[in-house]
């Protein structure tokens, strides 16, 4: 059974905390001493209800700054507080993995989904960037990439939630990717010669990391160990919200760009702050 066979409300009753905390001790090994992770800016986090957190996440598949960010949640808020995180459908391979995928909490980026988990005053966590983000090349680390995707704008707009973004720096070392060949995965879709239905072949990393040293392609890989630095930055309010705005392509494209903004201006000052000692 696929996530495709479930009405949102079901869907979202799958979440086990009990599953969850039973994966802790592993994910807390790894970030106090594996990772080392260093996070601010949690008093923007409110006590209660639905918000969208918005990401950016490297180093390859493993996405380990995504990883140690839910620890982060659970370590501070508990397994039991709802909150919920968005996966591309192409990456829920088979009926086991979409069953336990739901378990951990990880919907399917449906905004049909998503909004329902907002509706219940939920978090839902959120990187538009996908493939492309955790893939770019090691010179454009400091770079935030959104991909020009905007759906999550118009979901914020049409729910009326802030977004609250999330910048990491240090896992684009766990994953050295020198090149992300976009351009000529770009003209291979165009001309038919791949598939351009599967975000995967939007790109075609050469990369150095573990396990395989110098290899290609997007193989799950294991991150080097590497300091992590996460923050969480202030809320964005939209001055307006509703379907109608949501339907505003001038609006939605002034809000992509005000979040993207926002994030850089994040992980450029992470980026000085880290190389200051501080």
């Amino acid at each position: 059974m696929t996530f495709s066979t479930y009405q949102p409300e079901s869907l979202l009753d799958k979440r086990d905390p009990e599953m969850i905390q039973s994966m802790l001790p592993f994910w807390e090994f790894l970030y106090h001493l594996y990772f080392r992770v260093e996070t601010d800016g949690w008093h923007h986090i409110p006590e209660r209800g639905s918000v969208l957190f918005v990401g950016s996440h490297n180093g390859g598949l493993a996405a380990p700054d995504m990883h140690m960010f839910l620890v982060d949640w659970y370590r501070r808020f508990g397994v039991q507080r709802n909150a919920y995180g968005l996966m591309q459908r192409e990456v829920l391979t088979s009926p086991d993995a979409a069953a336990s995928a739901a378990r951990m909490g990880a919907l399917p980026a449906e905004p049909r989904i998503a909004a329902a988990a907002l509706r219940r005053g939920a978090p839902v966590l959120v990187y538009p960037g996908g493939i492309d983000d955790v893939f770019r090349p090691y010179s454009q680390r400091h770079r935030i990439e959104l991909a020009g995707r905007k759906g999550f704008i118009k979901l914020a707009l049409r729910e009326n939630v802030p977004i609250i973004p999330l910048v990491s720096l240090g896992a684009h070392e766990t994953l050295m990717v020198l090149t992300d060949c976009k351009d000529l995965m770009g003209v291979l879709r165009q001309q038919g010669l791949i598939d351009a239905s599967t975000p995967i072949t939007r790109v075609f990393p050469i990369y150095l990391g573990l396990p395989w040293g110098l290899a290609a392609g997007a193989a799950p890989n294991i991150p080097l160990p590497r300091k992590i630095y996460t923050r969480v930055c202030s809320p964005i309010d939209f001055e307006r919200s509703g379907r109608k705005a949501a339907r505003d392509r001038k609006y939605v494209d002034a809000c992509y760009e005000q979040v993207r903004q926002h994030m850089q201006a994040a992980l450029d000052d992470l980026v000085v702050r880290s190389r200051e000692g501080g």
